[in-house]
């Protein structure tokens, strides 16, 4: 019976030993969380990239929206006069009309297609610039964990690192300008800090 409580004594020793040679308290992991689209929207980043677009597409869509007026008015010229011209006349104008309204819709979808490829490219860069400042915060603050906040179903404020990054990325942009560069030749990708 004594040889029993020596092997438990033994045990219960060993056990206490191990537990007391872990550390006491367990480092809780540093996990913040940080909302892209906020970010891309409010930098000064994302604000020249908006600008740059606006600006690149703006005299293609007057244009658009000309030929768009052009088309209604020929529509509305051929509603009012069409009962009084001609069998040939109403057939030509009819005509006319088709032509111009299949051109427009043609010029409609060029320039969506255009502006969608553009913006996909430049919300491209604009996502590898944020992500390396997230990075670069995230390491220069010793997070452990930094999610992005539209795959968070909770999120307590206090973990919400978006206004700090974004004075970062405010304190980038307006170092280094946020000029346009020339239409003939795409925009140079930023490049990655090092680390």
């Amino acid at each position: 019976m004594n040889l029993g409580i020596s092997r438990v004594g033994v045990w219960m020793m060993a056990c206490a030993g191990a537990l007391l040679a872990l550390p006491a308290v367990a480092a809780e992991p540093k996990i913040g969380v940080v909302d892209f689209q906020r970010l891309a929207i409010e930098s000064p980043q994302g604000k020249a990239v908006s600008d740059s677009m606006r600006a690149e597409f703006a005299p293609r869509e007057r244009t658009l929206q000309a030929q768009g007026q052009a088309v209604k008015a020929k529509e509305e010229k051929l509603q009012k006069d069409g009962a009084t011209m001609s069998e040939e006349q109403r057939a030509r104008a009819e005509k006319e009309l088709r032509d111009s309204a299949r051109e427009f819709e043609r010029s409609k979808s060029e320039f969506q297609d255009d502006v969608n490829a553009r913006r996909n490219e430049e919300l491209s860069r604009l996502q590898r610039t944020i992500a390396e400042e997230v990075r670069s915060y995230g390491k220069a603050q010793g997070y452990d964990l930094i999610l992005a906040s539209e795959g968070v179903i909770y999120n307590a404020s206090a973990s919400d690192i978006t206004p700090a990054v974004l004075s970062a990325l405010q304190a980038r942009g307006a170092g280094a300008g946020t000029a346009k560069p020339p239409a003939s030749a795409p925009p140079t990708p930023a490049k990655p800090q090092t680390k």
